[in-house]
């Protein structure tokens, strides 16, 4: 599957934030998102 060139990290933050995703921390443009799914921690 080819990542979708013709969304930016803003739209793509935001819909990871519905689906339960939180920004951590970001470093210039590189921004690292976790999640508590399932009981287990995803980063």
């Amino acid at each position: 599957m080819k990542i979708p060139r013709d969304v930016n990290g803003a739209v793509l933050v935001s819909a990871l934030q519905r689906f339960g995703y939180v920004v951590i921390r970001q470093t210039g443009s590189h921004i690292r998102v976790s999640t508590q799914r399932d009981g287990e921690h995803n980063e």
